[in-house]
């Protein structure tokens, strides 16, 4: 006997009868349209299988998916008692009350979202309170379970844009109701658990005041004010702790990269508030200030082309200092790629007024832009293509970075660039107040820190390595020139574990100032700030004794890292203002295809942290990189057409950069550890061992194979000051036993050659060499007796050839490029070049592979224009926060 208990969100809901267990159930009948869906309601099992295996005293229970006479329903705990949204509308509950219900909600979020469960629906009417108070979470879930590719229709009557069609969750489609939709769940944008957290502050609100955060007549209206309206903190009881008008504002801010992350953290200040710690009134607060988010960065001719075109008639550091935290978000151009940069791509200038970053030109190619905050335009400055990891001289009128294996300067207004040092992968520079530089010029393990005079000259160690370390990185020479701050790590393949260091100056003992922590600043503040799993620390220094004195706090999370590389995306100045990148890091991607007229279709939606691509001889396998959480590389292969994704390296150290022979039978990969290097190679059937092809005290990374399949061209790093590209001969077959041979120079000069590709005939060699003055390809005869031959004038690395048109394909910054060509006996002429398509710009970490077939790539493609990757996030008074905030 079923019982009507009204309309849920996807159907009528009934009471029901378990007759087998003797226990009262809530029967939930799915729309026909959703019921004769066979693909939905298979995704459906499997999400709910999920959900039911999620017990938790605060969320009711899935108990089941039963289908009979052409209905389908579900089988759900039946909760007595009233909603929420019945409490409410007798008005605002007390407070005693309000941290009870909250607390129990927030733990009913907490416990979903520990398992990768979102409501994405949290409203009052889907909350119900037993008789005995116990809060109960209904239909948590069931939205992610129905997916589909219709558009949902909202009722201009209604403010519950539930479900009117089966299809809810995919990008761009509308769900939930709209009083209590996030910002950019009302934008259609995919959503993750900050939507919940967003709710959850909804919700509190209405507990305390009694009244819907934002409500208005027609779901559109409300939607309005979702977007674009602060709450009425006035309504708030004047009783209200602090601690609780502090987590309110967390929760509902509108950038979900400033929101509350967790919301296991709102327990902790709900139990606050019900101790009485931290229960201050905060009436007498002021209300934070709103800044205009509008900044004028339309950028004319080679320049990038900005989101905002209205000027903003306000300059921030001429205004009257503040003791509030104002914030202003600026997009600075679908080119940018700040995310990804191993370095810290966007930096300020001492005083604040100018913002200097590298981005990819209009005209193609990686450059430096300097903008005056407030002028309109960003200019580029010449001369500095391939720039990464720029910093600023202490006056503010020179930048330093590094391009083409060199650490180089040149004028903010302009002018010629200076060479200082060579420095084939830098990994940051800090120029001091007496006019030295102290900057890593390489990646290589057990590359310390080196010191010269900003003028030129030579350069100096200023800190040896020591306890078992490997490498030192993003410096920053203190006030006084007392001590350098640096990152020193154990490890070269992932930061999460790195420590601080300080290395006083001119001599004395280095040592530990923070664990687990990396890129630290030291601020005017008297504050030092580092970076520890994706999120922004800070504690009081101690600059005369070089010394932490007291506990760090979190002050900015949701910070784009790169682990990998120990890099971070913020900057600060000295008058207090910082700027930074939001989101939660840049190596989790997914994969694309892309036509030769650069238009990208899904190849692999699943994101993860990927690198150097490469296809099998026959197309059907591809070989990449994955890093684990533990750093750890290892080489997999996907098999596309099956959708099978398979581990093919087990040892204990990275492998990385997978190339397959020409019969495709084995992966060529290298592997080892500081001072034991080698190339390898293994059956890519998985059977087998592995076996060691080469050994080497420097670093060697795998180039391609000669047709032949006898002859393997590959890159060997020599120090931090060159890598040369070397050949090894492979004698033997499978019946007798393979056997290398010693490797042989190929072409070992003064400057960087890397990255060989023999092309599909065997008679010619590409690879990318800096004797130009920067990373071109070039391309010479090989066996060598013919000449060389320079293909690019603008720029290029990673070399790949057609197997099926005379076409060499390359990177420039973040563009796939295509150059034609013809030969004639023992020449070789470039005819044209084009651009194909913009990817990911992912500094020496190989994004895209070309098909066999030599239509087609597979990418890692730009994001979208609302991406982390191209948003920077002012915060002016950022000391006072600090003050503040930190004890």
């Amino acid at each position: 006997m079923l019982s009507p208990l009204g309309a849920g969100g996807m159907g009528e809901v009934f009471r029901a009868r378990d007759t087998t267990l003797e226990r009262e159930v809530a029967i939930k009948v799915l729309p026909d349209a959703f019921a004769a869906d066979a693909e939905r309601i298979a995704r459906f099992e499997r999400e709910a299988r999920v959900l039911a295996s999620l017990t938790h005293a605060n969320i009711a229970a899935i108990y089941g998916l039963e289908r009979t006479g052409g209905v389908t329903f579900l089988v759900l705990e039946m909760v007595p008692g009233e909603t929420l949204a019945d409490r409410l509308a007798l008005g605002p509950v007390d407070q005693d009350a309000a941290w009870s219900v909250a607390r129990q909600i927030a733990e009913a979020l907490d416990a979903a979202h520990q398992k990768g469960i979102v409501h994405r629906d949290l409203k009052p009417a889907n909350i119900k309170i037993t008789t005995q108070g116990v809060v109960k979470v209904l239909d948590f879930g069931l939205a992610k379970a129905i997916e589909g590719g219709e558009e949902t229709r909202i009722q201009s009557n209604s403010l519950s844009p539930t479900i009117t069609t089966p299809a809810m969750t995919g990008v761009g489609v509308i769900l939930g109701t709209a009083a209590y939709m996030a910002p950019e769940q009302a934008r259609g944008k995919s959503v993750d658990k900050r939507a919940d957290i967003w709710a959850f502050g909804c919700v509190l609100y209405e507990l305390l005041t009694g009244v819907r955060t934002f409500v208005a007549d027609e779901v559109s209206d409300t939607l309005a004010l979702v977007l674009t309206k602060e709450p009425d903190w006035t309504r708030l009881p004047a009783s209200t702790p602090r601690s609780i008008r502090t987590l309110l504002r967390r929760c509902l801010e509108k950038d979900r990269t400033r929101r509350l992350a967790d919301i296991a953290d709102a327990r902790l200040e709900i139990d606050d508030a019900r101790s009485g710690a931290g229960s201050e009134p905060a009436a007498s607060l002021a209300p934070r200030a709103i800044v205009p988010a509008i900044l004028p960065w339309a950028v004319a001719g080679a320049a990038l082309v900005a989101a905002a075109t209205v000027v903003l008639m306000w300059a921030p550091w001429n205004s009257k200092p503040s003791l509030l935290p104002q914030r202003l978000t600026v997009d600075v151009g679908a080119r940018v790629s700040l995310a990804t940069d191993p370095a810290t791509a966007a930096v300020l200038s001492p005083d604040g007024t100018m913002l200097a970053f590298a981005a990819e030109s209009a005209g193609g190619g990686r450059m430096l832009y300097v903008r005056r905050l407030d002028q309109l335009r960003a200019v580029p400055l010449a001369g500095t293509e391939d720039a990464f990891g720029p910093f600023f001289s202490p006056d503010g009128e020179w930048l330093a970075f590094f391009a083409s294996g060199k650490l180089k300067k040149v004028q903010v207004n302009g002018g010629s660039t200076v060479t200082l040092a060579d420095a084939p992968s830098g990994r940051g520079g800090a120029w001091a107040e007496d006019g030295t530089i102290v900057f890593v010029p390489d990646i290589v393990p057990l590359t310390p820190l080196f010191r010269m005079p900003s003028t030129g000259g030579r350069a100096e160690p200023v800190a040896a390595m020591t306890d078992g370390e490997l490498t030192h990185r993003w410096p920053q020479v203190l006030p006084g020139g007392r001590a350098v701050l640096y990152t020193a790590h154990n490890d070269v393949r992932d930061y999460d574990e790195a420590n601080l260091a300080i290395q006083p100056l001119p001599n004395g003992a280095r040592r530990i100032i923070v664990k687990r922590g990396y890129q630290g600043r030291y601020l005017p503040s008297g504050h030092i700030v580092f970076v520890r799993d994706g999120t922004l620390f800070a504690a009081r220094f101690d600059l005369d004794r070089l010394e932490v004195a007291g506990d760090a706090v979190p002050v900015i999370e949701q910070l784009a890292t790169l682990s990998r590389s120990g890099g971070a995306q913020f900057s600060v100045s000295e008058a207090g203002t910082i700027a930074y990148v939001p989101g939660e890091g840049g190596e989790r991607l997914p994969m694309h295809w892309m036509d030769r007229e650069g238009k990208t279709t899904v190849f692999r939606a699943t994101s993860i942290p990927w690198n150097t691509p490469n296809f099998s001889p026959d197309g059907s396998m591809l070989a990449f990189d994955i890093t684990d959480d533990r750093g750890q590389d290892d080489i997999w292969t996907y098999d596309w057409k099956r959708d099978t994704v398979t581990r093919r390296t087990f040892e204990a150290t990275n492998e990385r950069g997978a190339i397959w022979t020409p019969d495709g039978r084995r992966i060529t990969f290298s592997s080892g550890r500081p001072g034991d290097f080698g190339l390898y190679w293994r059956r890519a059937d998985g059977t087998g061992d592995t076996q060691r092809l080469t050994q080497s005290k420097d670093s060697q990374s795998a180039g391609s194979w000669h047709p032949s399949g006898r002859l393997l061209a590959f890159t060997e790093t020599r120090g931090p000051t060159r890598s040369d590209l070397m050949l090894l001969q492979v004698d033997g077959d499978e019946a007798s036993g393979w056997k290398p041979r010693t490797p042989t120079g190929l072409l070992q000069t003064s400057e960087t050659e890397a990255l060989p590709a023999f092309s599909p005939d065997g008679r010619w060699l590409a690879y990318m060499s800096t004797q130009s003055g920067r990373q071109e390809i070039w391309v010479r005869s090989f066996p060598g007796s013919g000449g060389t031959w320079q293909v690019t004038t603008e720029g290029g690395t990673e070399p790949v050839w057609s197997r099926t048109r005379k076409e060499l394909f390359y990177r420039n910054g973040a563009r796939v490029m295509v150059a034609t060509y013809a030969t004639d006996g023992d020449s070789f002429r470039v005819e044209q070049s084009r651009q194909v398509g913009l990817i990911r710009n992912r500094p020496r970490q190989p994004v895209y592979a070309l098909h066999p077939d030599g239509e087609r790539l597979v990418v890692a493609a730009v994001a979208t224009s609302d991406g982390p990757q191209n948003t920077i996030v002012f915060i002016l008074n950022f000391f006072d926060e600090l003050r503040r905030v930190v004890r």
